[in-house]
């Protein structure tokens, strides 16, 4: 049965068979589990993603480090001064424990040995990147979102597709069946 045909699967018929009543109930299930499942999914994986960075930019704060190392010079063409143009150096802070630790930190183009920039710590005083902005928040939960949603789409539509298939091979072997009987069926009544 052709995917783009279905047919009700509780429509009686006496020429259906049990492997058609069962393809269309998978397809019209798959067809829900699409149309419904795979955005529910998708806005699930979004709000992960969207909860996941709020609880970071809770547990994370901003310290004040001195740099430790002069950091390499920056070549590009960028004249923006985003945060895409910054550095790798060593810096040192106090952790929360008041111990002077030292890490290697992203530090914005220019900073020399001895300048003071801002570095973010988690929960335990270890260096981690920036937390994100609400706008890069926004976009990698749209972005999780769209992608679990398609995966979770096209999950279904190939298992709908792979039973279909299966289906098919079992009514092709059903049709064989009968017509050897019908053919040994008419030899039968020749002689």
């Amino acid at each position: 049965m052709p995917l783009l045909k279905p047919h009700p699967p509780w429509r009686r018929d006496s020429m259906r068979r049990g492997t058609d009543v069962a393809q269309s109930w998978m397809t019209l299930i798959a067809g829900l589990l699409i149309v419904v499942g795979a955005p529910t999914v998708g806005v699930t994986a979004g709000r992960a993603v969207a909860t996941a960075a709020q609880q970071q930019r809770a547990e994370w704060h901003r310290v004040t480090a001195v740099v430790t190392q002069q950091p390499p010079a920056r070549l590009s063409f960028d004249t923006g001064g985003g945060a895409g143009g910054r550095v790798h150096t060593t810096v040192r802070w106090v952790a929360p424990d008041h111990r002077a630790r030292t890490g290697e930190a992203a530090v914005p183009p220019g900073v020399h040995v001895g300048d003071r920039t801002p570095v973010w710590l988690d929960r335990h005083g270890a260096l981690v990147r920036d937390p994100s902005t609400p706008a890069d928040t926004m976009a990698m939960s749209v972005a999780a979102g769209t992608v679990a949603a398609c995966g979770a789409g096209l999950l279904v539509f190939g298992a709908d597709r792979a039973g279909g298939h299966l289906l098919d091979r079992r009514r092709s072997a059903q049709w064989e069946q009968e017509w050897a009987a019908l053919d040994a069926e008419r030899r039968h009544h020749r002689q």
